[in-house]
């Protein structure tokens, strides 16, 4: 994509004439590209009524539903171009704002990231608080369903139709100058979302599915890193584990950044994919207390080492 864009640029400002036939060639490709990832995100066997994939995210959301009444809700941040997180929370009827506001024409506006959804608990004191399950969510580099008007105070619209491959995406696509593309809005309101809450006290910072290959989010990361009350936990694709991020990180030696992967040698289940995580880590049930969850993770890691010492043996 970035030799496609640079070559459609070039074509775009040269003054030979040449050229144009060129241009068309060249914008004919990006569009099948564009089309090719828009395809990869909408179509497949989700689209045909495989719940799946959806049914793993809704486990995940509920997981996060089990967390503590005192907590400030939770805030998730992704890459990812798809609709599973929203449709596995609207399925679950899980409250959560994306930074769109509005019912007929949902539109971005940052300022809703700044709100939540409030229950009353006592009339008489006028007592409030958020409620339960509330996800605040942020997807760093747009949406398949995002379309962007060229005119109005709040032009970029969430669309729940289904997508129309005539239309740009506002996205940011895979090259290396997404982070030039990451200044501009609405992804610079949605950075600027993931640099406040990482700088927040006591902030802890969960990373699945990312190899630390993205240097605009990668210097966030790293500001977090200046702060005492920052953490890392990273699950890793151990084919990453040597990148030279991760080896950096890594070289610092630092207690707060944890590193983990691996598999089960029975099952073949790797520990950074996103069902094990889902399934094996994080609590099931709203019954289920932390303590337990711990505990779980605990009694495999232990039955694992000590499997693993009598095989030595």
């Amino acid at each position: 994509m970035e030799v496609l864009m640079t070559a459609q640029q070039f074509c775009k400002t040269s003054a030979k004439g040449e050229f144009q036939e060129a241009l068309e060639t060249v914008e004919g490709v990006i569009a099948g590209v564009k089309n090719f990832i828009l395809q990869k995100c909408t179509e497949g066997r989700f689209a045909h009524g495989d719940e799946t994939i959806v049914t793993l995210y809704r486990r995940f959301y509920q997981s996060l539903a089990t967390r503590s009444r005192g907590l400030a809700p939770p805030w998730v941040f992704t890459t990812n171009y798809d609709l599973f997180n929203e449709r596995a929370m609207d399925r679950s009827g899980i409250p959560y704002s994306n930074g769109f506001a509005g019912t007929v024409e949902r539109r971005f506006n940052p300022s809703t990231y700044r709100r939540a959804l409030a229950e009353q608990l006592d009339i008489s004191s006028k007592r409030w608080a958020v409620v339960d399950g509330y996800v605040h969510f942020c997807k760093l580099h747009g949406s398949v369903n995002w379309t962007e008007e060229k005119t109005g105070l709040f032009p970029i619209r969430e669309s729940a139709d289904k997508p129309d491959p005539s239309k740009d995406r506002v996205m940011i696509y895979p090259t290396p100058s997404k982070q030039t593309a990451s200044f501009g809005s609405p992804y610079s309101d949605m950075f600027r979302e993931f640099q406040r809450q990482i700088v927040q006290d006591q902030s802890v910072l969960f990373v699945m599915g990312f190899s630390f290959g993205d240097e605009h989010i990668n210097n966030i990361i790293f500001q977090g890193l200046t702060l005492p009350g920052f953490r890392l936990i990273a699950f890793l694709n151990p084919d990453d584990v040597n990148n030279p991020v991760t080896k950096e990180l890594a070289a610092l030696g630092d207690p707060r950044i944890s590193f983990i992967w691996g598999s089960d040698e029975k099952t073949g289940k790797k520990a950074h994919y996103f069902n094990s995580i889902v399934q094996d880590l994080m609590p099931s049930s709203a019954d289920q207390k932390e303590e337990q969850a711990i505990e779980k993770v605990f009694k495999k890691l232990l039955s694992k080492q000590q499997a693993g010492e009598n095989g030595e043996r």
